[in-house]
């Protein structure tokens, strides 16, 4: 079993960025171990998507179903793992993202697979193909080999350049669903949607973050963010004195973010607060501490107090210098 299936997301039909470059670690890794590429997608009323991901040019398993309409792991790791054993998956992965790390271990467990989360590469080839993670809070790099006959992983994408569309396109293959929803532990209740003009943090081209070094007024944190359109991000320290909501943190215990502007304001630059951001293309640190462990790996540093030099910045911005 040499083939590689990768669960697909999508959100109101369009699939998600982040399972865009699943798919294109998931492409790497079936070159390394000589097997073909499956994709899985489950949902209900998903045949846009599906069709969409055809263009990617696996063979894309549709298990469309009421069941699975609200992605609850319960209902779908049984169906996931159903199809890894259809495709003779012997590498079932995704995306490490909410839904990511709530339904593939759960399918890696039915499966009696072995798995790696947070991968940042693939190492070696054939069966042997080692998975590179971080370990103790992003200390530690190692590369880790999973003994079991089915091996499951979830990526991070930052670290994966998205998968761009193949020659020739996939094949459609709709899957049987037997799920009984009234047999299940657990029940969609409600979907509490945030709002916001800005854009999604993990999907944004601009993030903006503040950290203790704001003392709980993200006031001039948000304006530049706004004025450069991105999303606003902050530090766990900001989010645990409950300055911001949670879903703003960024950091090996948050969102991990590749953007191409990353603004990291009164933030000091704790390695775990680095493992969510060092992807980005462009770090700018602003902090009035010169010897801020930030200042190591920021492109451009500005010694600064944070309240008076990012005013300074959103005017700037918007008056187009």
């Amino acid at each position: 079993m040499s083939n590689v299936l990768i669960v697909v997301e999508q959100h109101a039909g369009t699939v998600k960025k982040a399972s865009l470059a699943a798919i294109g670690a998931g492409r790497e890794l079936a070159a390394r171990v000589g097997g073909e590429l499956h994709l899985a997608l489950l949902g209900q009323g998903i045949a846009a998507p599906a069709e969409a991901l055809r263009a990617y040019g696996a063979t894309v398993h549709v298990a469309d179903h009421p069941a699975l309409a609200h992605g609850l792991a319960e209902a779908a790791a049984p169906v996931l793992a159903a199809i890894a054993r259809a495709s003779g998956a012997g590498w079932v992965g995704g995306a490490a993202t909410s839904s990511g790390k709530d339904v593939l271990p759960r399918a890696a467990a039915l499966l009696e697979a072995g798995m790696a989360t947070e991968v940042l590469a693939f190492a070696g080839e054939g069966a042997a193909v080692l998975f590179r993670r971080p370990m103790w809070a992003g200390n530690v790099v190692a590369d880790v080999e999973i003994s079991t006959a089915v091996k499951a992983f979830t990526i991070r994408p930052t670290e994966f350049a998205a998968a761009g569309p193949a020659v020739a396109p996939g094949a459609l293959v709709q899957v049987a669903v037997g799920v009984d929803a009234a047999a299940l532990k657990t029940r969609f209740v409600a979907f509490a949607e945030v709002k916001s003009e800005r854009p999604e943090l993990t999907e944004a081209r601009v993030v903006v973050s503040g950290g203790r070094g704001t003392k709980g007024d993200f006031k001039p944190v948000e304006a530049l963010a706004d004025a450069l359109k991105g999303a606003v991000g902050a530090s766990r320290a900001a989010v645990d004195a409950g300055w911001v909501p949670n879903d703003w943190q960024v950091g090996q215990t948050g969102k991990v973010v590749a953007p191409e502007l990353y603004v990291a304001a009164g933030i000091s630059g704790a390695i775990q607060h680095l493992a969510g951001m060092k992807g980005a293309k462009v770090i700018v640190a602003v902090n009035k501490d010169p010897e801020a462990p930030i200042f190591a790996v920021a492109d451009y540093g500005l010694v600064a107090d944070l309240t008076k030099a990012l005013p300074e910045l959103t005017a700037k911005v918007k008056a187009g210098g």
